[in-house]
């Protein structure tokens, strides 16, 4: 039985990215290999799982961890149709073995910072969906590794999950109120024939001067399809 220690499941409409709406079930994966300034995630142990049985109450029950796949799934298909599952985190890709044993009976999306090529690898067959990160220099701190090292991994990771007739894969580039702007437009050309697209999401409340995303994506324009897209589930108060 393969088993991962799980902070939530629940329902709701994915608020990122080009599939904005799409109804799917989150399973947020405790623990990452990263530290970003604007993360979400809480951190420390997380002996129970939230369950959201009812989506939209925000009433849930607790589900000991780790959690295994057999729950997953079921818990994955009480909740009727939906347009993927979406595994999110954290860092999702440090339980390629509980992904692999997934059977939920949909689509796999996956949200991966993607900083773990080996990992990549393992799963790479069973998504269907890939929301990658690249992460910027001026989000990270407290990594071990160069952001020389991660950026490799990164762009490794995007050639392994690339965007083929049976996967869609997506770059986001989380823009605080600094970055650099011809590292950026390096980090895409880098990963430019891998993927489909390029969303540029700036943090919530802590976004870029709208002129600086604009001529962001103006230039990133001559080298791939690039959108900017707010997080709308934190606008609508929505999970």
């Amino acid at each position: 039985m393969v088993s991962a220690p799980l902070l939530e499941v629940f329902c709701s409409v994915q608020g990122e990215g080009p599939f904005l709406g799409a109804r799917q079930v989150f399973i947020r994966f405790a623990g990452c290999n990263l530290a970003c300034d604007y993360c979400d995630t809480p951190t420390g142990e997380t002996p129970h799982c939230k369950v959201e049985r009812t989506p939209g109450t925000g009433e849930f029950t607790l589900v000991a961890n780790p959690v295994s796949t057999e729950l997953a799934s079921e818990l994955a298909r009480s909740y009727g149709k939906v347009h993927s599952l979406a595994l999110t985190g954290g860092e999702p890709l440090l339980y390629a073995e509980f992904i692999k044993a997934l059977d939920a009976g949909v689509p796999l999306y996956l949200e991966s910072n993607m900083t773990l090529p080996e990992k990549a690898r393992e799963v790479k067959r069973r998504v269907a969906f890939v929301s990658g990160d690249f992460k910027i220099r001026e989000v990270l701190h407290g990594v071990r590794k160069s952001y020389e090292e991660l950026r490799e991994a990164t762009i490794a990771c995007f050639k392994v999950l690339k965007s083929s007739r049976e996967r869609y894969t997506f770059c986001k580039i989380v823009l605080p109120s600094r970055f650099d702007a011809e590292e950026v437009l390096a980090n895409v050309e880098a990963v430019m024939e891998y993927i489909n697209m390029v969303v540029l999401q700036p943090v919530w409340q802590d976004a870029p001067p709208p002129e600086e995303i604009l001529s962001l994506q103006e230039r990133l324009l001559d080298v791939v399809e690039t959108r900017i897209i707010p997080q709308t589930h934190k606008i609508l108060g929505m999970r």
